[in-house]
């Protein structure tokens, strides 16, 4: 086999494949046949001498030369199109697709019209845009940018703090009038809540007084939701109180719709963060496009540094 069948389109096919785990995925991402991807890696292989990756029924997994070889396709990969970028006029360099990833609510209410003007600024560049409150794998799954609440594990990914998001106690006037008056932590310890499933510690409420003591009450209640604007909207039919990122019901709170509970207590904040893919954040679109959210996000209201 010829060294001439170690191609640019090889790795970038090898790289995909490793990333999505599934040749049938890659056919229908790229739009090849099959058999065409298949015969892309079998090409690659074979000019390499060694097995990249090893095959099951569902799904491959990288060699141990697969991994090193994955590794270095992205830094070739990278570098071709940095300098193709370097080499293009301003206007065809911040062409091209950004792939962005955001908690839902936040990325509903907010991120997307930040997009929108991002997009106005920059009409050569396309955008696919995620909604999710799952954890993604940016490698994996192909994406550019991800911005997310709460801790975050990923250390090999490029991270930027983008501040804090405030939380507040919120329920409807109706609900406080009917189960109020309410004057300490105690007084919410059997009361009912509406909590967000799958987050870690939803059951209890951490409460910091003024003079800086830490309050623990237990959190529960018969409706339980994964995302944030069905929380919002449980406590506008006064379904029960509970906690909120601060930009989720400002609006809300400015029009009298929604009340603070125990305004004197304070919640603790969550962090929020911004993820780039190492291996893109070199590129001017995502760059660019990186810089803009960060700026506009810390706009947003409680969102604190």
């Amino acid at each position: 086999m010829e060294h001439s069948h170690v191609s640019l389109d090889r790795m970038r096919t090898f790289v995909r494949i490793a990333e999505r785990g599934n040749l049938a995925a890659v056919a229908r991402e790229t739009g090849a046949g099959q058999s065409t991807i298949t015969r892309h890696l079998r090409e690659l292989e074979e000019a390499l001498g060694v097995s990249l990756l090893t095959r099951t029924t569902r799904r491959t997994a990288l060699t141990e030369e697969g991994t090193r070889y994955y590794a270095q396709c992205l830094q070739i990969l990278c570098l071709v199109e940095r300098a193709s970028q370097e080499m293009r006029q301003t206007r065809q360099a911040t062409a091209g697709t950004v792939r962005i990833s955001c908690t839902a609510a936040l990325g509903a209410l907010y991120v997307s019209r930040l997009i929108f003007a991002f997009q106005d600024q920059n009409p050569g560049i396309r955008v696919e845009f995620s909604l999710t409150d799952e954890r993604v794998d940016l490698v994996r799954d192909g994406v550019d940018i991800a911005i997310r609440l709460g801790p975050l594990t990923d250390s090999s990914m490029k991270l930027r703090a983008l501040g804090e998001s405030q939380r507040v106690l919120v329920a409807s006037p109706d609900w406080l009038c009917r189960n109020g008056p309410l004057k300490r932590p105690e007084d919410l310890r059997d009361l009912e809540g509406v909590r967000l499933s799958r987050v870690h510690g939803s059951d209890r409420l951490v409460l910091q007084a003024p003079k800086g003591k830490h309050h623990i009450v237990p959190f529960h209640g018969r409706l339980n939701v994964d995302h944030g604007l069905a929380a919002r909207e449980a406590f506008l039919a006064g379904r029960g109180f509970g906690p909120a990122h601060r930009w989720l019901v400002e609006d809300c709170l400015q029009d009298g719709r929604l009340d603070l509970v125990l305004p004197n207590y304070r919640l603790l904040p969550a962090p929020l963060s911004m993820l780039i893919a190492p291996e893109r954040a070199s590129l001017t679109r995502v760059r660019l496009c990186a810089d803009f959210l960060g700026h506009e996000i810390a706009k947003i209201p409680g969102i604190g540094r």
